[in-house]
C-alpha cells in the first residue's frame, strides 16, 4: 500500500499481513501472554500507527483464537487519519480481514470502539503525544508502526518513546520495524532496554525494547556502543548533547 500524502510504501517486501503476524503478534508472544495472564485479566496492547489495521486485526484474531481461561485483549489504536483503514475494509479479502474482525473494524470507524466477548478495541484519535498523555490502562505490549521518521518525525523522538515508557506496565515490551541507530538511541534515552528484533522480508533486523532487559532475546551489547562515536551517527532530533555519556552509563551496558 502506497500513501500518496506521505510518499511512502507501507509494509514493503512482505506485505501488511505477513508483517503483522511475524513482526508484531508472533514476536511479542501475544497468544502465549494471553494464556499466561489467565482469566479475569486483560492484556493491554498499544497499536501505535493503526494505518490499514493489519497489526490490530492480527491481534484481534489471536485473541479470538485464545482458549477458554485466557485473558481478554484490550486494544488501543493510535491514529489521526483513518483513510487507510477505510480502504482496507473495502477490500477485506485482499487484506485477509476475517468477517468478525471486519465487523470490529467498521465499528471502530463508525464510533471509535467495539466490544466482543474476547476483546475490547478503542481508537485514540489525534496527535500521538496527546494520546499517550490520556488516562489509559498501562501497556503490556506496544506495536510501534507509524510512518518513518522522514514522513512522521514527531513519532520517533525521545519524547515520544518516553511518553510510551511512562504508560508501560511492568515487564512491558515494544516492537518496531525500524532498526536505525537513531531509533535505538531514542528508545535508550527514553528509559527502555533495547535489543535486536526479528528479521522480516528484506530487513535483516528490526528493534525490540522492554522495560526489563531480561525480556529481550538479543539485547544490544557494548560492541554496539562503538557506533555512537562516529561523527555521522544519526540522532533523534531531541537527543541531548551528552547522549553518549547517558547511554554508556545505562545498566544494560554495565557488563
Amino acid at each position: 500500500m502506497r500513501s500518496v500524502a506521505a510518499g511512502e510504501v507501507m509494509h514493503p517486501g512482505v506485505g501488511p499481513v505477513a508483517e503483522a503476524e511475524q513482526l508484531y503478534v508472533r514476536q511479542s508472544r501475544l497468544a502465549e501472554r494471553l494464556i499466561a495472564a489467565g482469566p479475569g485479566r486483560a492484556l493491554v496492547v498499544y497499536d501505535v500507527g493503526l494505518g490499514a489495521g493489519s497489526n490490530a486485526f492480527a491481534a484481534w484474531e489471536a485473541s479470538a483464537r485464545a482458549p477458554a481461561g485466557a485473558a481478554t485483549l484490550t486494544l488501543l489504536s493510535f491514529e489521526r487519519d483513518l483513510g487507510a483503514l477505510a480502504l482496507a475494509l473495502e477490500h477485506p479479502a485482499t487484506f485477509a480481514i476475517g468477517p468478525h474482525a471486519a465487523v470490529a473494524g467498521r465499528a471502530l470507524l463508525a464510533s471509535g470502539a467495539h466490544e466482543s466477548a474476547r476483546s475490547s478495541w478503542r481508537l485514540v484519535p489525534g496527535d500521538l503525544l496527546w494520546g499517550l498523555q490520556q488516562p489509559l490502562p498501562p501497556a503490556d505490549i506496544v506495536f510501534w508502526d507509524p510512518f518513518s521518521p522522514r514522513a512522521n518525525p514527531e513519532s520517533w523522538t525521545v519524547a515520544a518513546f518516553r511518553a510510551a515508557r511512562r504508560r508501560a506496565a511492568d515487564r512491558a515490551t515494544l516492537f518496531t520495524y525500524s532498526a536505525s541507530t537513531a531509533t535505538r538511541i531514542a528508545l535508550l534515552l527514553a528509559g527502555w532496554s533495547v535489543g535486536v528484533g526479528a528479521s522480516i522480508g528484506d530487513k535483516a533486523a528490526t528493534t525490540a525494547a522492554a522495560t526489563d532487559a531480561t525480556d529481550l532475546v538479543a539485547p544490544l551489547g557494548r560492541d554496539w556502543l562503538r557506533r555512537l562515536a562516529r561523527p555521522d551517527v544519526p540522532l533523534p532530533p531531541d537527543a541531548p548533547p551528552d547522549f553518549i555519556t547517558a547511554i554508556t552509563g545505562l545498566p544494560q551496558f554495565a557488563t
